[in-house]
């Protein structure tokens, strides 16, 4: 019974996005509605299901001895559908307001809510198995969105994104292997579901290969190149899927694999953690370095991306549950803040046609409302306190600190000097479109108000206040966070 309600969550946008990509929908407006009717369908299916079913993973069918495809709603599942299910509807308002002149929007709308589908099954796969299927099905789903365009630009990216994705799965299926070989049951189980009789440190190079291949998604040093190439999809892509989605599932992917297949003991205190630790630290600081160099504000978010998602891979990788409960708060708030930071930036774009940082002075005369909000979201990521993402980067240094280790201390100086570049890189913006230096303002002669309607602004609105609301009670979130983290979900 649990499979198959689960199933059918996971099929409503999966079929919805299939017959999206077929009917011949007379109207824009229809084809809208038939979207978003999909999606909130889609919604309350999935948060009925998250509080209503047992947390028991249940089979539907083992492919072969240790394959099994399996089903399941534990804390971490929950967790990620709940933040999934509630932005997708959202973010589908900025959408139509955002695509309003494409002429292909069925196609990529189709795909869009396809890729729900494929989200979804991540987050309530219960083996490595049923992980990898949907994890491979979200890669396709979204290719086609990134090659939306299809200029040079957009079919180019697109291939980048396909060779490092597939790529990772190439490495992430030798974990499978091992899963099917040496696995007790071959579905997830908190600690670990790898038995005796495979050397020991056969496991921890096998490990290896699954944190880079899942850690693709991640945008792990040295694999990230794809994701600043990635944001030349249109802005809507961009924020829900490779700000939040696409990239959210490697780290989710990660946090299986090692809390859940391996198991935290087989890691802890070897070279596996200090070689994954300061892979961390040092993509979080390097790519900082490169969003304040860059002059493409959307690539610029993305580089930013890139480093926010290694912090997440950080606290994971601390391997204590201070670590992990850090982890996936940064996860769920730097979700919020990054989605509202792409959409700000992309009614920017979508208004001006202009894309450089040097295009933004004055801006904030015009836009006042896109770039207030672009504001407080920059502060949430720097770690202004009583905004969200302060709860969970004073959670990382706790918990790095508590680790005790020197690749944990190494973490923690990574972590300061990241947050001191991401107010460089962030509130740059900000003084630009407020404060331009005389004679630079670009908007000089356009005193008016040109901001995108209600459906652009009131996602905008809807996620600041969520940042707001966590910074000043995180406390229920992080109660729920802790029993996951402990094992007790």
């Amino acid at each position: 019974m649990t499979s198959l309600a689960l199933i059918i969550a996971i099929l409503i946008p999966t079929l919805g996005g299939l017959a999206c990509l077929g009917i011949p929908f007379k109207t824009v407006h229809r084809l809208h509605t038939y979207i978003e009717t999909v999606a909130i369908i889609t919604t309350a299916v999935v948060l009925m299901l998250v509080f209503k079913l047992p947390g028991d993973p249940a089979m539907l069918y083992e492919f072969a001895p240790g394959f099994k495809v399996a089903f399941g709603v534990d804390g971490l599942g929950k967790l990620y559908a709940v933040l999934v299910s509630l932005m997708w509807p959202i973010v589908l308002l900025y959408s139509f307001s955002y695509m309003e002149h494409d002429n292909r929007q069925r196609s990529f709308f189709g795909f869009y809510i396809l890729t729900y589908g494929a989200a979804l099954g991540i987050c309530f796969s219960a083996s490595l198995f049923t992980l990898f299927i949907f994890f491979e099905m979200l890669s396709v789903s979204t290719l086609p969105l990134v090659a939306h365009y299809q200029n040079h630009e957009s079919l180019f990216s697109a291939r980048k994104y396909a060779a490092y994705l597939f790529g990772g799965a190439a490495l992430a299926l030798v974990a499978l292997i091992v899963e099917g070989r040496y696995g007790e049951t071959g579905l997830f189980a908190f600690g670990g579901d790898l038995v005796g009789g495979a050397p020991t440190e056969m496991l921890r190079i096998i490990y290896i290969f699954a944190f880079m291949g899942f850690g693709i998604k991640a945008a792990i040093f040295p694999l990230y190149a794809w994701l600043p190439a990635a944001s030349c999809a249109p802005t809507p892509v961009t924020a829900l899927l490779h700000a939040v989605a696409v990239v959210n599932t490697g780290v989710f992917s990660v946090i299986r694999v090692t809390y859940y297949v391996f198991g935290p003991d087989l890691i802890k205190g070897n070279w596996v953690q200090v070689l994954c630790l300061i892979l961390a630290s040092f993509t979080l600081v390097y790519t900082s370095v490169l969003a304040v160099r860059e002059r493409h504000v959307k690539r610029r978010l993305a580089y930013s991306t890139v480093s926010n998602l290694s912090y997440m891979l950080f606290g994971i990788m601390l391997l204590t549950p201070e670590g992990m409960l850090a982890g996936m708060a940064h996860l769920v708030f730097h979700s919020l803040t990054k989605i509202t930071l792409f959409m700000c930036i992309g009614s920017f774009m979508e208004h001006t046609g202009k894309a450089n940082i040097s295009d933004i002075n004055g801006v904030g005369r015009i836009m006042p409302h896109t770039f207030i909000t672009y504001t407080i979201s920059a502060l949430s990521l720097l770690g202004v306190p009583l905004l969200a993402c302060f709860v969970s980067k004073w959670r990382l240094l706790t918990a790095g600190v508590a680790e005790g280790s020197v690749a944990a201390y190494i973490g923690i100086g990574a972590l300061i000097v990241s947050a001191f570049l991401s107010a460089i890189y962030g509130l740059s913006v900000s003084v630009r479109a407020f404060f331009p230096v005389e004679g630079t303002d670009r908007y000089m002669e356009e005193p008016r108000n040109d901001e995108g309607g209600w459906r652009m602004l009131l996602p905008l609105y809807i996620f600041v206040a969520c940042q707001i609301i966590f910074g000043v009670f995180p406390g229920p979130l992080l109660d729920f966070l802790t029993k996951i983290a402990e094992g007790l979900l």
